[in-house]
C-alpha cells in the first residue's frame, strides 16, 4: 500500500538529519588555535613574485621572505575616528592595524564596547599595502618604492571627522633616496565603511619609475571571537576572493599552498560571521591575486592579496594608484554596489536562491514596520498567502484521508494477510473518493526550503544581529532565553498532528508521536526569530487546516 504519511515521514527525517548535521558541525568544528596576545618579535612578511601579467623586462621582484624583511619597530600609531569607524594606522608601512566598528557593539550587555575587526595584537589581523619597483635588486627596490615595511612620516597622530565634515583625509609620506616621494592617503567618508586608498608617486628622479601596487590582508591562525559570534554557530573564518566571475572561499589551511590567479576586476577579503575586510582594486584593471602562508614567531600567518598592473611614471611626472578597502559589516546592498560578487560574502550557501528573495521581502516589510520581529510574522503571513491554494489542496486531501480513515482501517484488517489485495482495495478507495495519497506532503515540501532559507538569513544577515522584537526578545538572532517560543512550537506541532489522519503503521504512529518533542528539543537553541517563524506558520496552518477539516469532514 502506498501509505500517504510515509513521504511526510521521510521528509521529516531528512529535515531532522539536516538539524543533527548542523549541530554536529558546531560541536566538532576545529578548535581555535591559540594566538599571541602581544607581538614583540619582528614581523616577517612577503609578497610572492608573480609575473603572470608582466613581461620579463617588467617583472616585479618579491619582498624578501626571511631576515631581510624584518621590521625594526612597531611604528607610530595614527588614530582616525569617524562616526562609524575608529582606526589605528601604523607609520610602519601605513598598515591599518586596528579597526573598531563604533555602531556595532560586541553585545547588548556591553553596548559601549565596539566590535573590533582588524586587530594586530589580538589576531595578527591587519590590512597591508605597498609599492614594488621593477628592479631585481632587493635593497635598491626598498630605496625606490615603499613596501609595507617602510617608515612613513605624518604631520599629526590624530584625525577626527567633524560633525560638519563629509570626509577626513589621512596623509602619510615616504621619501626615497633618489628623490621619489610617495604619499599614501586614506580617505574616510561620513557614515561609510568603505575607505579609499591613494598611493601617489611623485617621480623627482632622473629615471622612469616602473612598479606596481599590492594590497593584502594578513590574519593569524583561525580564531573565533566569541564577542562576534553571537548566535552560537561556528561560522566560517577565513579568506575569500572573486576572480573571473567566480566566488571562492579559502580556509587558512588551503593557503599553505600558494595560490595565483589573474583576472579583470575582482577583490580579496577575510571573513568573520557578520563582518568583513576586503581590498577592492580598480574593476577595469587586470589584477593578480595570490595567497600564502608565512611563519611569524613560530606561528603560521596567512596572507591573501591582490597586485595591480605595472605603471611607468616618467621623470618629473606624478601618478596615483587607487583602491578601496571595506572594513565593516556585511551590508548586502552596499557591498553589491561596490564590486560585483562582493555581496556573496553573505554566505547563504546552497540555499542562496531562497535566502536572497526572502531577505529582499523582509527588507521591504521592515522599511514599513521598523521591527524585525513583526517583519518575520508578516513574512510568514505573506508566504502563507503565496502558497494558499497549493496548501489548501493538500489540506483537503488530508481532510478526505481523515474522513475515510474508518474505511481504510477496515480494508487494512480485511486484507491483512494479502498485501497486493490490500493495495488494490486502497487504490480503488482513493479513486472513488478522489483522494491523492501524496497530496498531504506539499505543505512540508514548501516549508522545508523556506525554513532553511530563513535559517541562513537569520544566521548570516548582520541586519538582524541584535534585532529586538518585544518583551525579553532583545536579539532575534540568538536563542530564546526562556524557551517560550520553542515550547509553543512543540505544542502547535502536536495540535497540528491531531488534525491529520492517523497512521495505519504502529511504528509510524510512535515516531510521529515523538516528533513534536524531538523538534522542541532541537529548537531550544535555534535563533528566536527562526522559531517565531515556525510558530506563526504552525498557527496559520492549524487555522487553515481546521477550517478545511470542518468544511469537508462535516459534510462528508
Amino acid at each position: 500500500m502506498m501509505d500517504s504519511q510515509r513521504p511526510f515521514l521521510y521528509l521529516t527525517l531528512i529535515f531532522l538529519g539536516f538539524l543533527l548535521w548542523t549541530s554536529w558541525q558546531q560541536d566538532h568544528a576545529p578548535k581555535p588555535l591559540p594566538t599571541p596576545t602581544t607581538q614583540t618579535n619582528p614581523e616577517v612578511s612577503s609578497v610572492p613574485n608573480q609575473t603572470a601579467t608582466t613581461s620579463a623586462s617588467q617583472a616585479v621582484p618579491a619582498i624578501p621572505n626571511g631576515s631581510g624583511g624584518i621590521t625594526t619597530g612597531a611604528g607610530q600609531i595614527v588614530r582616525v575616528k569617524t562616526d562609524v569607524l575608529d582606526l589605528q594606522i601604523s607609520t610602519k608601512g601605513g598598515d591599518i592595524v586596528a579597526a573598531d566598528l563604533l555602531t556595532y557593539p560586541i553585545s547588548l550587555e556591553e553596548k559601549d564596547k565596539p566590535v573590533r575587526i582588524l586587530d594586530l595584537n589580538g589576531r595578527s589581523y591587519v590590512a597591508q599595502s605597498g609599492l614594488q619597483h621593477k628592479t631585481l635588486d632587493d635593497q635598491a627596490a626598498d630605496a625606490l618604492a615603499p613596501n609595507h615595511l617602510a617608515d612613513f612620516s605624518v604631520d599629526k597622530t590624530e584625525y577626527v571627522l567633524g560633525a560638519d565634515q563629509a570626509e577626513v583625509i589621512v596623509p602619510l609620506v615616504w621619501q626615497g633616496s633618489n628623490g621619489v616621494i610617495v604619499t599614501k592617503r586614506y580617505r574616510l567618508k561620513k557614515g561609510n565603511f568603505n575607505i579609499t586608498l591613494e598611493e601617489e608617486v611623485k617621480n623627482n628622479s632622473s629615471q622612469a619609475w616602473i612598479g606596481s601596487e599590492y594590497r593584502q590582508l594578513k590574519h593569524g591562525p583561525s580564531h573565533v571571537n566569541n564577542n562576534i559570534l553571537t548566535s552560537g554557530v561556528q561560522a566560517f573564518v577565513g579568506g575569500a576572493y572573486y576572480a573571473d566571475d567566480k566566488y571562492k572561499k579559502l580556509n587558512f589551511k588551503d593557503m599553505k599552498e600558494p595560490m595565483t590567479a589573474t583576472a579583470t576586476g575582482g577583490w580579496v577579503s577575510m571573513l568573520e560571521h557578520y563582518f568583513i575586510s576586503a581590498w577592492i582594486p580598480p574593476q577595469d584593471h587586470q589584477n593578480t591575486y595570490y595567497s600564502m602562508e608565512l611563519q611569524q614567531n613560530g606561528t603560521p600567518n596567512y596572507i591573501l592579496g591582490v597586485r595591480s598592473p605595472v605603471k611607468e611614471i616618467a621623470p618629473g611626472a606624478t601618478d596615483t594608484f587607487t583602491s578601496q578597502i571595506w572594513i565593516g559589516p556585511k551590508l548586502q546592498d552596499d557591498l553589491e554596489k561596490i564590486a560585483k560578487g562582493l555581496d556573496l560574502t553573505v554566505d547563504y550557501g546552497i540555499f542562496a536562491f531562497v535566502s536572497k528573495p526572502i531577505f529582499w521581502v523582509m527588507q521591504a516589510i521592515h522599511s514599513f514596520v521598523g521591527n524585525w520581529g513583526w517583519t518575520i510574522i508578516l513574512l510568514t503571513l505573506f508566504i502563507k498567502l503565496l502558497f494558499f491554494w497549493p496548501s489548501a489542496a493538500s489540506y483537503k486531501s488530508m481532510a478526505k484521508m481523515k474522513a475515510v480513515s474508518p474505511k481504510m482501517k477496515e480494508i487494512n484488517e480485511r486484507f491483512s494477510g494479502d498485501p497486493q489485495a490490500k493495495q488494490k482495495a486502497m487504490m480503488e478507495l482513493y479513486k472513488k473518493e478522489k483522494i491523492n495519497p501524496l497530496g498531504g506532503c506539499l505543505p512540508i515540501l514548501i516549508q522545508i526550503p523556506v525554513f532553511m532559507g530563513l535559517y541562513w538569513v537569520l544566521l548570516e544577515s548582520v541586519e538582524l544581529r541584535q534585532a529586538p522584537w518585544i518583551l525579553w526578545y532583545k536579539d532575534l538572532s540568538i536563542m530564546d532565553p526562556y524557551f517560550v517560543l520553542p515550547l509553543l512550537m512543540g505544542a502547535s506541532m502536536f495540535l497540528q498532528q491531531k488534525l491529520n489522519p492517523p497512521q495505519m503503521d504502529p511504528v509510524q504512529q510512535k515516531i510521529f508521536q515523538f516528533l513534536p518533542l524531538i523538534f522542541t528539543f532541537m529548537f531550544l537553541w535555534f535563533p528566536a526569530g527562526l522559531v517565531l517563524y515556525w510558530v506563526v506558520n504552525n498557527v496559520l496552518s492549524i487555522a487553515q487546516q481546521w477550517f478545511i477539516n470542518k468544511k469537508i469532514v462535516g459534510h462528508a
